[in-house]
C-alpha cells in the first residue's frame, strides 16, 4: 500500500432481516445478513484508496471514539446508519457508563481538517418515521444541510432526473452533468454558506459545505438499489464520482494522491 494512499472510513450499508415465513397452520423464522456497499467499495478499492469498512452492527466496537483514531482517516462516509448506532454504545446502553459521544468527537474531526461524507438512504439525515435524527445530533452543526424534524423520504417510483447545476465544480471531478435516474433522496434544505452542486426539483441532491478547517457533503440519494437503480450504480461515471466526492471532502484533487494495490482496502 502506498502510504500516500488516501484513508477512507465507512460506516453502514449493512443490514439482518429477521423474516416469518406463514404456511397455513405452520411458521417459521430465517435470518439473513446484507450488505449494499459493494460496488461502492469495489470502486473505491481500485481506486488506491485505502478504506475501513465498518457494517452496522460493528459500529459500538469499532467505529472510532477518540479523536487519535479518527485522524488516522482522511475522509469518513455515513451511509444508511441512523444516529442512535453512534449515540448508544454498549457500555451506555447496555451497562450504564459513561462513553464518549462518538458523533460530537466526529465533528471535532471536521472542524480540525477532517472530512465527512453523508450518503442518503432510510436511516440518513431524518431517516424513515424520523428514526435517524441526525438533526438531534452533534452533526446538525456539523452538515451542509438542515434536516426536516419528521420522516423526510421522497419516494419517486416513476423516477426522477437529477440536474447538476454547478457542473463545473471541483468535488465532481469533471464527470458528466447528465446523471442516471434515481428513484428517491432524502429532503433536506441547504445552509446559507452551502453550494448545492446538484439538486432534483427545488431539493438539494449534493450539497457541499464547510466546517471549521474541514469540509462536508451531503449526497441525499443512494449509492446502492433502490433509490439508486442498476442505470445509476452501473452507470460508467459512478466510481469517479464517488472517488472524486471523497478526495474533494478530503480536500485532495483528484489524481495527485499515490494509488495503492487494488487489495489495498481494508475491509474486515
Amino acid at each position: 500500500m502506498s502510504d500516500n494512499a488516501l484513508r477512507v472510513l465507512v460506516a453502514g450499508e449493512s443490514w439482518i432481516k429477521h423474516t416469518i415465513h406463514m404456511k397455513g397452520f405452520d411458521q417459521f423464522h430465517s435470518t439473513e445478513y446484507e450488505e449494499g456497499a459493494g460496488v461502492f467499495l469495489a470502486a473505491l478499492d481500485r481506486a488506491g484508496f485505502a478504506v475501513t469498512y465498518v457494517r452496522g452492527h460493528e459500529i459500538s466496537a469499532r467505529f472510532p471514539s477518540t479523536a487519535d483514531e479518527l485522524d488516522e482517516f482522511d475522509v469518513v462516509v455515513l451511509s444508511d446508519i441512523g444516529s442512535n448506532s453512534f449515540l448508544l454504545p454498549d457500555e451506555t446502553f447496555l451497562r450504564s457508563e459513561r462513553s464518549p459521544n462518538k458523533l460530537t468527537v466526529l465533528g471535532d474531526y471536521v472542524g480540525r481538517g477532517g472530512g465527512l461524507v453523508m450518503i442518503g438512504g432510510y436511516l440518513s439525515f431524518t431517516g424513515i418515521d424520523g428514526k435517524a435524527r441526525y438533526g438531534m445530533s452533534p452533526l446538525a452543526d456539523v452538515l451542509p444541510v438542515g434536516m426536516l424534524p419528521h420522516d423526510d423520504r421522497i419516494e419517486r417510483s416513476e423516477g426522477v432526473d437529477p440536474e447538476v447545476v454547478e457542473p463545473g465544480h471541483a468535488v465532481l471531478g469533471g464527470t458528466p452533468a447528465q446523471w442516471p435516474t434515481l428513484l428517491g433522496y432524502n429532503r433536506v434544505t441547504a445552509k446559507p454558506d452551502a453550494t448545492v452542486v446538484a439538486r432534483t426539483g427545488e431539493d438539494p441532491l449534493l450539497v457541499v459545505g464547510g466546517y471549521g478547517a474541514g469540509r462536508t457533503v451531503a449526497f441525499t440519494s443512494d449509492l446502492a438499489p433502490h433509490w439508486a437503480p442498476p442505470e445509476f450504480v452501473q452507470w460508467p461515471h459512478y466510481a469517479a464520482l464517488w472517488t472524486s466526492i471523497l478526495s474533494w471532502a478530503a480536500r485532495v484533487e483528484t489524481g495527485t494522491r499515490t494509488a495503492a494495490p487494488v487489495s489495498a482496502g481494508v475491509r474486515t
